[in-house]
């Protein structure tokens, strides 16, 4: 019972402060996304490229293990 109450006190804090972090990060994380896309759309249809096909190269580029 003493070793579970130390490994609560040593690892319950930084729990509890990653995953308040995660929930107040959560809508900026959405938003970084979406300007994301908006940004390849961008340089797709400057550099003539369609969309489409920009987006099936990024999905097979997002699928490689690196």
């Amino acid at each position: 019972m003493e070793e579970i109450m130390k490994l609560t006190s040593n690892y319950g804090f930084p729990m509890v402060v990653a995953g308040y972090l995660l929930v107040r990060l959560e809508p900026l994380i959405k938003e970084l996304q979406k300007s994301i896309t908006l940004l390849t759309i961008v340089v797709a249809r400057q550099g003539g490229v369609d969309y489409e096909d920009a987006r099936q190269l990024a999905q097979q580029g997002s699928d490689l293990d690196i």
